[in-house]
């Protein structure tokens, strides 16, 4: 098998990420079926298990050459086996449970057979992923469990699943698994765009009652709100942690840091950003009315979660305090109660101010180090 050497992501993978395109949208869609706080936290427990699907698909591609013969093939036959389980979300807590989860053991089974032929010469990797299978095989197998079960029975066993297969690369060793630095962090600010993508598609199916004035507006609010998300992330944090990443030496240091700020942290950014979706989505059907309190919290509230995550990615691979995300969040959540009381329009508009009003406060006390940042990137890819 070909081992990877390039930094730059393929567009094989690239069409791998589409079917999360409809993932995504698919919890969006179960959330948004039943925006009760059960169903918007059945929404959340999904997305998590598909992240983590998808997490393992950019350690292993990070290491193997994607468009080798055999990977190629497998992958696609991984991308048929997601396209299932995207397919099954919306009744994942009905008829289609046992569907989803064994859907969803193909996936993680394609992923764990790829990763043993790609340790085979590899002790230190063989040995990880062992580790890897095993816990990837006891939460699959507890999922197919729950299927089985109704209701909050089977929400509390999936999540119980979820936490158990999540915590396996805690307990594994992290000097064996091989990664490209830049290809990794790539990855991951690709799957962030598909996250935001969702946002956009947010707006067009909220808008399919009608266009007046009203819609226009929020939809004018919702690109807003898109956009001070994108430019949270990409404008200098995306940037920094990628380099800090490449400039770590140690293999096991460079590993904990990707498995940190990147398969944990990014989660709760790519479900903040769903979060957030699904307020846009209830605002642009009742823009004249406040939000329920569920969907009010989600839009407000995810916004939040959102900020908070960067606090903590940035702390995790920077070592600094983003103070100013920080007050924002807690500006934002703060902002909560109000937020079913005014109309939909306001609430969104209010998220658009806070976020936009706290990346003019970083760019003006920032502006040196951001600065700094970008020129070094530019410089790296060759510019004057």
């Amino acid at each position: 098998m070909v081992l990877r050497r390039g930094e730059v992501v393929s567009p094989l993978e690239l069409f791998f990420d589409l079917v999360f395109v409809l993932a995504i949208t698919q919890c969006t869609a179960l959330m948004a079926r039943d925006p009760t706080w059960g169903g918007i936290g059945r929404g959340v427990l999904v997305l998590g298990l598909l992240w983590w699907s998808w997490v393992g698909y950019a350690w292993l591609t990070s290491v193997v050459d994607p468009d080798e013969g055999p990977v190629r093939l497998v992958l696609f036959a991984a991308m048929a086996a997601l396209l299932v389980t995207s397919l099954c979300v919306p009744d994942a807590f009905g008829d289609l449970g046992l569907m989803f989860a064994v859907a969803y053991g193909v996936v993680r089974a394609a992923h764990i057979a790829l990763f043993v032929l790609a340790s085979r010469e590899d002790p230190e990797l063989r040995h990880s992923v062992i580790g890897l299978g095993a816990s990837t095989a006891a939460g699959v197998a507890v999922l197919v469990a729950g299927s089985l079960l109704d209701g909050n029975g089977q929400a509390a066993v999936w999540a119980a699943a979820l936490v158990f297969d999540m915590a396996g690369p805690l307990v594994i060793n992290p000097s064996g698994w091989r990664l490209v630095p830049g290809h990794f962090a790539e990855r991951h600010g690709l799957i962030v765009i598909v996250a935001l993508g969702e946002s956009i598609v947010a707006i067009g199916v909220g808008a399919e009652a009608g266009v007046d004035g009203g819609v226009i507006l929020a939809a004018v609010l919702g690109i807003t709100v898109a956009c001070a998300l994108w430019w949270a992330y990409f404008d200098v944090s995306a940037l920094a942690a990628a380099r800090r990443l490449a400039e770590l030496e140690s293999v096991p240091d460079r590993n904990r840091l990707a498995r940190d700020a990147f398969s944990y942290m990014h989660l709760p950014m790519v479900a903040a950003i769903v979060l957030v979706a699904l307020g846009t989505k209830s605002t642009l059907r009742h823009v004249g009315d406040p939000l329920e309190w569920e969907t009010a919290t989600a839009l407000v509230g995810g916004a939040a979660l959102y900020l908070l995550a960067h606090v903590a990615f940035k702390r995790r691979t920077l070592g600094t305090f983003s103070g100013d995300r920080l007050v924002a969040a807690i500006v934002l959540l703060a902002l909560v109660p109000l937020a079913h009381r005014v109309t939909a329009l306001v609430t969104l508009a209010m998220v658009a101010v806070v976020l936009w009003a706290t990346m003019a406060v970083e760019g003006v006390r920032h502006a040196e180090a951001r600065r700094t940042v970008r020129e070094a990137e530019h410089l790296r890819h060759g510019g004057e």
